[in-house]
């Protein structure tokens, strides 16, 4: 099989591949037995020409006589799960999490023989969606069932992008995109340059990849909670689930970067964990025909929704960016707890809401919120506790003109982009002052590189971009307490679905080098 890399077409020429494909090889279509596009990416760059850029994978006869520089023979990255090991397993491994990372940990060992028995806290994803549709229209909040908590993680409600910076080492990358395709996501995802399956079709393939686990013998349990873990001579020997004892020697933690209440059983436990840098900051919301504008240089109205990523260095030296940007998507409140409020993005896989909206937010460290393990997840409680007692569990608005004159904002038509409850309120009473020069300083820049980008409306505030808390593990993944695995973006290990699905991969493979599978 061959790889043709960097194959172009313009943008409004995008007719049957496999006649752009013969023409490039100079051969009659009819000679081409099978292709697939391998890479596909859009150049929207002003200096080039405006068009697709493709990697084909072709099967043709004869293929030595067309081989040059971008005709070479294809190199195929295939997973493969590591040699099982020897040792005995007393009981059967325990996942405490169904997030990406405890989803696809599941998933390889179940494949793999393992029997594993997850524990999610929150509901399965039928019922989670009907209490977080609640939540947003009465303000109604279920602790442990809600946009942070219940099978599939934080990032069922999200954008459902797979985009990711990490080397796809052992070809992990490639399992995770073949595994959610197999499951019933879109079959782009496994080649565009910005994968994404959205929210909408997230969800049937999490149920999916549930049935899968159950079919080769893993178990999962729905509104299970971990309250302890039972630990003896330095070795985890149980858990405890509901006031309930299970016996384990291999537990994976997979908790989710909310998961508050255990953090602060792991650290009464002696577990190793470190604070972590994150980011704060607010969602702010553009037409999405401005930044289409922007982003591309002739609009065409069949191409998806476009996207942008900015970064600036405020005067203060803090880190100003956009995260988890959220094309023709939706605002949406994202609290867990009864007591905060936290913002987030989120789009269907059309990306057809008509509004683009992005975090933008500012870097902060232990200078800020003090050394001890915790203190850097109480900073972000006092900011979400904060806009709690402003806004009553509203997420909080403001046009960003206002917010730079300390100024509430009036009536703002929001109902199509905003899940959830709103409330009016001068944004700047919600963080410190540095915090918003940086966020002011650093919006009106990006206005530069996308003019009419500070006319935008906000929402706050954005907190849980990361896990403050990294928990400690050694080169085999464990942590200080021999048989616990900490992974995923709640261990501080992750950033996203891609990397946390990458690392539950990870903890699975090592598990696996050790013990022998149950069958």
């Amino acid at each position: 099989m061959l790889s043709l890399k960097n194959i172009k077409v313009p943008i409004d020429n995008k007719k049957d591949l496999r006649d752009i494909i013969a023409k490039y090889l100079h051969v009659n279509s009819d000679k081409i037995i099978s292709y697939k596009i391998h890479k596909e990416a859009i150049d929207a760059r002003p200096k080039h020409e405006f068009c697709y850029v493709y990697e084909f994978w072709v099967e043709i006869t004869n293929e030595e006589q067309y081989l040059s520089k971008n005709v070479t023979k294809v190199v195929e990255e295939k997973y493969t799960f590591p040699q099982l090991g020897t040792k005995k397993l007393n009981n059967r491994p325990v996942i405490i999490g169904l997030g990406p990372a405890g989803l696809f940990a599941a998933y390889e060992l179940a494949k793999h023989g393992y029997k594993p028995v997850v524990y999610e806290r929150g509901k399965c994803i039928e019922e989670r969606v009907k209490d977080v549709e609640e939540f947003w229209q009465s303000g109604k909040l279920n602790p442990n069932s809600n946009v942070q908590f219940g099978e599939g993680g934080a990032g069922t409600f999200s954008d459902g992008k797979l985009n990711t910076l990490v080397k796809n080492k052992q070809a992990r990358m490639t399992e995770v995109f073949d595994v959610f395709a197999s499951c019933g996501a879109p079959e782009e995802i496994t080649y565009s340059n910005h994968p994404h399956i959205g929210t909408d079709k997230l969800r049937e393939v999490i149920k999916n990849m549930r049935e899968q686990i159950i079919s080769w013998g893993g178990e999962i349990n729905y509104n299970s909670l971990l309250e302890d873990l039972i630990i003896e001579n330095n070795q985890v020997t149980g858990v405890i689930i509901n006031g309930k004892e299970i016996d384990t020697e291999v537990v994976v933690l997979a908790i989710g970067h909310s998961a508050r209440d255990t953090f602060n059983m792991l650290l009464a436990k002696n577990i190793a964990m470190m604070s972590k840098p994150f980011a704060v900051g607010v969602r702010i919301v553009h037409p999405q025909e401005l930044i289409d504008k922007n982003q591309y240089p002739h609009p065409y109205p069949h191409l998806p929704a476009s996207s942008y990523k900015l970064t600036y260095t405020a005067k203060n030296s803090r880190g100003v960016y956009s995260f988890c940007m959220c094309p023709g998507g939706y605002v949406v409140n994202a609290s867990s707890e009864n007591v905060s409020v936290v913002t987030n993005g989120m789009s269907n896989y059309q990306r057809d809401s008509g509004y683009a909206n992005s975090a933008i937010i500012v870097t902060v460290n232990e200078k800020d919120y003090g050394t001890n393990t915790l203190d850097g997840l109480k900073f972000m409680e006092s900011i979400e506790h904060k806009t709690y007692e402003l806004t009553k569990g509203a997420l909080a608005i403001q046009k960003f003109k206002d917010y730079e004159n300390n100024k509430v904002s009036t009536k703002i038509d929001c109902h199509d982009f905003v899940k959830g409850q709103v409330s009016y309120i001068d944004i700047n009473k919600i963080f410190p002052d540095y915090l918003n020069e940086s966020l002011k300083e650093g919006i009106n820049y990006f206005n530069t590189k996308i003019p009419g980008f500070n006319k935008g409306i906000i929402l706050a505030p954005e907190t849980r971009t990361s896990s403050p808390v990294r928990i400690i593990r050694d080169a085999n993944l464990e942590s200080n307490i021999a048989g616990i695995y900490p992974c995923g973006e709640g261990s501080g290990y992750a950033g996203g679905i891609t990397t946390s699905a990458i690392d539950g991969i990870k903890v699975a493979e090592e598990i696996a080098k050790r013990y022998a599978n149950m069958l």
